[in-house]
């Protein structure tokens, strides 16, 4: 799976049932493991205002779906 294809599905935190955003990048460590995901949260996109990225951890992810991705926050 490419980082393209992550960033088409909508990020969505179990704890709560809200969604997060999308993925907009990935930060990979030296030896090629994704250190942590960003995502832009969803107001940014409707508002255009910022409230800062929300970084989260592959272990972090619970479940990637073909629309969406279930995460723990």
């Amino acid at each position: 799976m490419n980082l393209s294809d992550l960033q088409r599905k909508d990020v969505v935190n179990l704890q709560d049932g809200k969604r997060l955003g999308r993925i907009v990048d990935a930060t990979i460590e030296e030896s090629g493991k994704v250190d942590y995901f960003s995502v832009m949260p969803i107001r940014f996109w409707k508002f255009w205002k910022s409230n800062g990225e929300i970084t989260i951890t592959f272990q972090q992810i619970k479940r990637i779906g073909t629309d969406v991705i279930l995460v723990e926050i």
